[in-house]
């Protein structure tokens, strides 16, 4: 990959990002219920299928795909910080967008945001360790899995844990504060993305020829991936449908921060990640408008 120059990201930026992730995570948290967790439990073979096709399948896939495909270190990397991420909120939108289980794909993007204080780092420190480039810059960078541990809580266990207590002990203002928040945290998160994009233009534009084609073919991957193992377990389309956005859609956030945390914002990483934020929407998005004109439930065709 030729050189094309490094990306600039202020400290100011980093709190900023931090600040819209926690509130993109305390209003997710202010839709949660009780109910939630027992349409979860109701539903467990499905739930603990998705788990698996997220947190297991899809980390070793990436890293089987970094093996074949041979990428720079960076790019590489950011391929598996993405891959062991947790599922991003828009996976519940295309869901129902989709016309599949919204009940499954709410509980699972709140489970799976629990777990990744745990699996995330375990994920990324592990499969990061196994090759020979990636495990260099790791070395070079010492980065510690306490540290991502901490880092990851912060960001997400902490903002999800006063949106869950808001909700139960005062759900009248939390209903009111959630209307607000889910309009405000995902407008304040796109006009994040596009500031950091205008102010690095020329960067992002030099890499897509050689990154975009690496980050569509990651992204077909964890679709197909989640929506294969679904199946494999012969489970409902609708909860097929779900297992595959919660898949094959990331908190590419919350990498980003883990990035420009950790490794000083290194260029190929944190536009992998950006990119995958970027093309997980348009992927998911056609794939949600497909399936939901469909009106056959039992089919994908």
């Amino acid at each position: 990959m030729k050189e094309i120059g490094a990306i600039h990201f202020s400290p100011e930026g980093l709190m900023v990002l931090n600040a819209v992730l926690a509130l993109v995570m305390f209003g997710i948290a202010l839709e949660l219920t009780k109910q939630d967790f027992i349409n979860l439990w109701n539903n467990k073979k499905s739930a603990l299928v998705g788990l698996v096709a997220h947190f297991v399948v899809l980390p070793l896939l990436t890293f089987l795909l970094v093996k074949i495909l041979q990428p720079s270190p960076g790019v590489a990397l950011g391929m598996i910080l993405v891959g062991a991420c947790p599922g991003g909120n828009m996976s519940n939108m295309f869901t129902h967008m989709a016309k599949g289980n919204t009940a499954l794909a709410v509980g699972m993007t709140s489970i799976s945001h629990i777990l990744a204080i745990i699996l995330t780092p375990f994920n990324f420190s592990f499969y990061g360790s196994l090759d020979e480039g990636t495990n260099a810059i790791l070395k070079t960078i010492h980065i510690s899995l306490y540290d991502v541990f901490i880092t990851v809580g912060i960001v997400v266990l902490i903002p999800l844990a006063i949106g869950m207590l808001l909700n139960h002990y005062k759900p009248v203002l939390a209903s009111k504060l959630n209307k607000v928040m889910k309009k405000f945290s995902l407008i304040a998160f796109a006009v994040f993305l596009i500031a950091a994009f205008a102010s690095n233009a020329k960067v992002f534009i030099a890499s897509i020829p050689f990154i975009m084609p690496v980050v569509i073919l990651h992204n077909t991957l964890a679709l197909g991936s989640g929506y294969l193992l679904a199946s494999l377990f012969k489970l409902p389309f609708n909860d097929r449908k779900t297992i595959t956005f919660e898949t094959g859609v990331q908190n590419s956030g919350l990498g980003l921060i883990l990035i420009f945390t950790f490794f000083g914002g290194m260029t190929e990483m944190a536009i992998v990640a950006a990119s995958w934020g970027v093309w997980h929407l348009i992927s998911g998005g056609t794939l949600a408008w497909w399936w939901g004109r469909r009106k056959s439930v039992s089919s994908p065709l």
